[in-house]
């Protein structure tokens, strides 16, 4: 047995059982248990490493080829198989209190799986290639019900596309580099087509217009669990790309670039948050935002610490735009729309999902003791040390986001005063948004629990952070 089949073939063949499959709720708990039973075994499983089962040994090998290709899960990598398995599981039991299990588990399965083997390919530049049939596959599930595709969904499939022959000319260029690195010419252009590419990939400013698009266009769990999934594992394709090339990674305008882009994604996001009307482009704004913080956790000086920052955004991340889609997506069962003026007072017919609403948006803020302040105040610190002004910025940019929650909250409880308080979620609702608000904040008054997950995260790259 070798773990790509386990960890790569098992969730697609899961996907097309699932998708014969007609009821939602069976779908939701199948998908979610397959998703739990494949964390524990990359947790409790190691490849290359013979166990002995009563009277039987089994040996899982981390390696399979594939048409004269490498696809290779090493013991390094079942700690992020782990976190990939289990954040999935965590949004597939969501698909419970938000409907859309039928289409968002099988796709979101096939998906997952192909960005694994993004990260398993050897030569590494075929990750290329099964990111782009992840969008292709992902678009079925971004179409709403009998709507035809709009300019959001149109353009996130263009500029995923154009990503591509970028990142694969790169390539070819850096393998060219790799004869002749004193080529001056050949790392230039090899650089240039780089930075174009994974602008697209990475929807970097000005190109994530289609991100507050999309989240007018489809529905709001559906859209968070693509922003979670592709901006995370486009970034580790990119970190893959510094920890192949040395000349890359050595490169003194690397972290100034990286700083400077990471800087405008917060700043532009946040002053565009500030007069936004519609809770799903607000959502859209926090992910562009949580993007520019990795960017600028990977432009620190100190590679090993910015890693480290790196990965540890990663959990927050996930279980805050969770929270906050599956809020929005009752509050999307309930109105006409997600525009403020189809909003106003709902929040004392439906207090559980406001208050998943506001206080995901003040995590993502930086609030303290919420999830994400922990983290976000070692990425202040580390950044302040090194340049005052990239400090000053980042802290500014948070403003907007602030002032977009206070907004949201005071639209939600515009109301009548002799309107009463009653909750109206479904008793499933109600149980997942509450144990999400609790691990919300038990993530911000206790982060060193996710320690033991995430310190060895940085490992799976050879050369990163030594």
């Amino acid at each position: 047995m070798s773990a790509p089949l386990i960890w790569i073939g098992i969730p697609i063949l899961s996907a097309i059982i699932l998708f014969i499959i007609p009821r939602e709720r069976w779908v939701s708990f199948i998908g979610a248990l397959i998703f739990l039973g494949l964390a524990a075994a990359a947790f409790f499983l190691p490849t290359d490493t013979a166990l002995r089962l009563l009277d039987y040994s089994l040996r899982i090998d981390s390696t399979v080829n594939l048409l004269g290709r490498q696809i290779s899960l090493p013991p390094a990598s079942q700690t992020i198989l782990v976190l990939v398995f289990g954040l999935g599981a965590f949004w597939f039991f969501g698909t419970i209190a938000t409907g859309f299990a039928h289409r968002l588990i099988p796709v979101g399965m096939v998906v997952m799986a192909l960005f694994v083997a993004s990260l398993a390919v050897q030569p590494f530049l075929y990750a290329a290639l099964f990111i782009e049939i992840a969008v292709l596959i992902a678009i079925p599930a971004l179409l709403m019900p009998g709507q035809r595709p709009g300019p959001g969904l149109t353009r996130f499939l263009i500029y995923q596309t154009l990503a591509m022959p970028f990142i694969l000319f790169s390539g070819f260029l850096l393998s060219g580099i790799e004869t002749s690195p004193g080529d001056v010419i050949y790392v230039t252009q090899a650089a240039l087509m780089l930075g174009i590419g994974f602008a697209f990939l990475l929807a970097i400013f000005p190109l994530y217009t289609w991100i507050p698009m999309l989240a007018e266009e489809t529905h709001p769990y559906v859209l968070g669990s693509l922003l979670v999934i592709f901006p995370v594992f486009s970034l580790l394709f990119g970190l893959n790309f510094l920890d192949r090339y040395s000349w890359l990674r050595e490169a003194p305008q690397l972290p100034q670039v990286l700083r400077i882009v990471g800087l405008l994604m917060l700043v532009t996001s946040g002053v565009w948050a500030t007069f936004q009307r519609h809770l799903g482009r607000m959502l859209a704004y926090a992910t562009v935002t949580e993007t520019g913080l990795a960017l600028l956790a990977l432009s620190l000086s100190d590679q090993a610490a910015g890693l480290q920052i790196f990965f540890y955004l990663l959990l927050p991340r996930a279980v805050v735009l969770g929270i906050w889609a599956m809020a929005l997506s009752v509050f999307k069962e309930q109105a006409p729309s997600l525009k403020f003026v189809d909003l106003q007072g709902l929040a004392r017919r439906f207090p559980l999902a406001t208050a998943g609403v506001v206080i995901t948006h003040l995590s993502v803020c930086g609030m303290p003791l919420l999830a994400s302040f922990p983290i976000r105040q070692a990425l202040w610190s580390k950044l302040a040390e090194e340049s005052a002004n990239a400090a000053f910025w980042l802290g500014l940019s948070s403003l907007g986001l602030w002032f977009g929650a206070f907004r949201t909250l005071a639209v939600l409880t515009m109301s009548p005063e002799n309107t009463p308080w009653q909750s109206h979620e479904t008793w499933e609702q109600r149980i997942l948004l509450g144990l999400g608000i609790l691990a919300i904040i038990v993530l911000g008054l206790f982060p060193q629990w996710a320690q033991p997950l995430l310190a060895n995260l940085p490992f799976i790259f050879e050369h990163l952070g030594r």
